[in-house]
């Protein structure tokens, strides 16, 4: 029998619809595997429609056995990475196969070939495709469906992977906590005290795109010193304002200013992949009045913590401790009357321990772990 592995170059229209489809054609039997929706994933795979284009360069492919298709991977180099971390480091991503570790080694092997022809001299993923995007391979929390932007893979992925020589570069963490928890008294209290300096808003639909912007600032400024952090450009603050529009309720998203002047945030959307389980990627022929139905009427039952920051200059004072308690108490007065029931905080650097702390004094605890690995070309 014939059993030669081809890795082949996605080329065409054809070839990135059928890069797309496939995680559901190999995971779809898994009881938590969410299809992400094709257009979504266009937003982001497609040169014509991602502005992350602009200051990258990716290439994409297909594993074939016997004619079919059994794997995927990306290669691509962020300029903006580069020039903000590592300026030798590349990145793999959009990692898929099935169980056999030959497959994850040649798709591995691929993509490193190519890194290391433009001068890469690290690889590290899986990003898909940024470390704005989706970040990490899921090793610990497969019991549950993953939220919106969150990956999911099997288990055997993280096995093949490290056994293709590669090790953990860091981890991210997600928190679950329910929306029924109550405030510890002490940090209730300071929540709850007026101050002349602060004052606690709700995003502004009216000025949709001057908040978006007040967003961006703050977290450019608040994580600048993050590992692996690369700040958003102009565009591609546009491209996710469009993409969130129809997400963003002003009730889940506060800003805390002082003296007027915005000083943090937090942005908490519905979980979109609570309601699209059964559409299998596609918004048609009548899936898009299915996905405004359960937005809006019906609305999901979790939702995910995607954007918090401080800015940086309030950061490392007293109200930069107390800032971030008060968002998110500011956020779970309307989430008590909401039907959401779980919230994800998420991802969060394994070694940061101030935000996990208060995390854990919220009642939150972490249950899926995801993992960046690297290896030296």
């Amino acid at each position: 029998m014939n059993t030669d592995l081809v890795i082949e170059p996605v080329t065409d229209k054809a070839g990135l619809g059928e890069f797309i489809a496939l995680p559901t054609v190999l995971y779809g039997d898994d009881p938590n595997w969410i299809a992400p929706l094709k257009m979504e994933r266009l937003g982001i795979l497609d040169p014509k429609q991602s502005p992350f284009f602009e200051h990258a360069e990716a290439q994409y492919w297909i594993a074939r056995q016997n004619g079919k298709a059994v794997g995927r991977v990306s290669a691509q180099i962020d300029q903006l990475s580069l020039e903000a971390n590592d300026p030798t480091t590349g990145h793999f991503g959009m990692i898929v196969a099935i169980d056999d570790p030959k497959v994850t080694k040649a798709l591995l092997d691929t993509a490193a070939a190519w890194l290391k022809k433009r001068g890469m001299k690290t690889i590290q993923g899986p990003f898909n495709l940024s470390i704005n995007q989706e970040v990490g391979l899921l090793i610990d929390g497969r019991d549950t469906p993953p939220m919106m932007l969150m990956s999911h893979d099997p288990a055997y992925m993280a096995k093949y992977i490290e056994a293709a020589g590669y090790s953990k570069a860091k981890d991210l963490l997600a928190y679950i906590r329910g929306t029924d928890f109550l405030f510890p008294e002490k940090w209730r209290r300071m929540a709850e005290r007026r101050s002349g300096h602060v004052s606690m808003r709700m995003f502004d639909m009216k000025n949709y795109d001057r908040d978006i912007n007040h967003i961006v600032s703050i977290f450019n400024e608040a994580w600048h010193n993050n590992w692996n952090f690369v700040p958003m450009t102009e565009k591609e603050i546009d491209h996710m304002a469009k993409e969130l529009r129809p997400l963003i309720r002003k009730e889940l998203a506060w800003f805390a200013d002082i003296d007027g002047e915005p000083a943090a945030f937090i942005v908490c959307l519905p979980d979109v992949n609570d309601v699209i389980g059964d559409l299998k990627g596609s918004l048609l022929p009548f899936g898009w009045l299915k996905l405004i139905w359960r937005l809006k009427v019906s609305r999901p039952s979790t939702a995910r913590v995607l954007l918090m920051g401080v800015r940086k200059k309030f950061s490392d004072g007293v109200l930069g401790q107390i800032l971030p308690f008060r968002l998110i108490y500011a956020l779970e007065s309307d989430l008590y009357e909401s039907p959401i029931k779980r919230v994800e905080m998420s991802w969060i650097l394994e070694d940061n321990e101030p935000v996990k702390r208060m995390i854990e004094t919220l009642g939150g605890k972490a249950y899926k772990t995801y993992r960046v690995y690297e290896k030296t070309l």
